[in-house]
């Protein structure tokens, strides 16, 4: 996956910032002559918080490879994922021993899952991911090319009876097959662009078609009943089966926006080809200006908070901004901003944890890898000329 190809943002609308327009994207002048240098933490601190990470999840791996639960290959793919890009190489033991756990959830039709798992998706997802991420020499070519096929005929389209009209058409679910969701359909994304599908991919497209239904916005690629009853721009978790959002229902009967998805949403705007000028994206933006955080998951207080750090990191990565200037015109320096809230939450041994322990982040291992990973996009760099 590339970064280079979105150097996003988008609309003064309310902001003073300056924007200029180019056919790649939008170039982020450094608002009220307040450039920097560098942005980010400081190298020290950002280390210290990693390498305490690091060695936690190497002191809870498991003799067989594993983290937590050796049916699980999902944590054990997100903690390898966590691992190789906070700079352990290929050849570490810990990472050898990871590869040779996961490698025993390859199944003959091209996935990567438990056999008795109904996370076929996601667990396909996060370990195509991994293999990618350890792949220099390509020896796992054939193995991300039979997983890509596999994510394929899982995503709701044609192949499931679905009309493009449909709510759910072009979403992944799980895999227990129930009903597709922004969540799942994120990985997706990302999983088909590891593995090479370009942005007008038959694929991409359709997920795109499911992402902009799943955005309280009304426009001419979302007519779903929940669309305009909110209208702020974010997301929410699927509009199909009904309509779900874990952060409720407003009184009108919308699907109430929150920060996870809402990231996740733009990020797969992103990664299907948007640019700055689409109004999703605008409104999208918009949307997380007002609600910039790195104290909570907007919407859900701490609820999947550490989910949401990561996702919020690797939205912000993408879009390639060293600030985010939110409606009251404050600059955040978010690479900072969200390295040193989490070398605050890191417990003494290295991991992290949350008390509000939905969606299993009362796991530490499985807390821990969403925290590396956020980490990971954290790095100083300079300011953008």
């Amino acid at each position: 996956m590339t970064r280079k190809f979105l150097s996003v943002l988008l609309c003064a609308l309310l902001l003073g910032s300056v924007f200029l327009i180019h056919r790649s994207g939008v170039e982020v002048s450094q608002a009220q002559g307040k450039a920097k240098n560098q942005v980010g933490p400081e190298t020290q601190v950002l280390v210290k918080t990693r390498n305490k990470a690091i060695d936690y999840l190497r002191n809870t791996q498991a003799d067989n490879g594993s983290w937590t639960l050796p049916t699980a290959p999902g944590i054990s793919a997100l903690v390898t994922f966590s691992l190789v890009r906070s700079g352990l190489s290929v050849d570490d033991p810990t990472v050898q021993k990871a590869i040779k756990h996961l490698l025993g959830f390859v199944q003959k039709d091209g996935g990567i899952y438990y056999s008795k798992s109904n996370h076929r998706n996601y667990e396909t997802c996060i370990s195509l991911l991994t293999f990618h991420a350890v792949n220099a020499d390509g020896r796992y070519d054939s193995l991300i090319a039979n997983a890509d096929q596999f994510l394929r005929e899982l995503q709701w389209d044609k192949g499931e009876g679905l009309e493009s009209t449909d709510a759910g058409f072009g979403g992944a679910g799980y895999g227990k097959h129930e009903r597709p969701d922004l969540s799942n359909t994120q990985f997706l994304i990302e999983a088909l662009k590891a593995a090479g599908a370009k942005t007008d991919d038959p694929a991409i497209q359709n997920a795109l078609k499911f992402v902009s239904r799943t955005q309280n916005l009304e426009t001419e690629f979302n007519n779903t009943p929940f669309s305009a009853k909110i209208g702020d721009g974010g997301f929410y978790y699927t509009p199909a089966a009904g309509g779900t959002s874990q952060a409720g229902l407003a009184a009108n009967g919308g699907l109430r926006s929150y920060g996870s998805m809402t990231y996740a949403g733009l990020k797969s705007m992103v990664f299907a080809g948007l640019t700055s000028e689409d109004p999703r994206v605008k409104a999208a933006f918009n949307w997380i200006q007002k609600n910039y955080s790195v104290e909570e998951n907007p919407g859900l207080g701490q609820q999947g908070v550490y989910y949401y750090f990561h996702t919020f990191a690797k939205a912000l990565s993408v879009l390639d901004l060293d600030f985010v200037e939110d409606t009251k015109g404050q600059q955040h320096d978010w690479r900072k901003e969200l390295a040193e809230r989490l070398a605050k939450l890191q417990q003494p041994s290295g991991s992290w944890v949350n008390r509000s322990q939905r969606w299993y982040e009362g796991d530490p291992n499985l807390a821990t890898a969403y925290a590396l990973m956020a980490l990971s996009y954290c790095d100083s760099k300079p300011v953008q000329k």
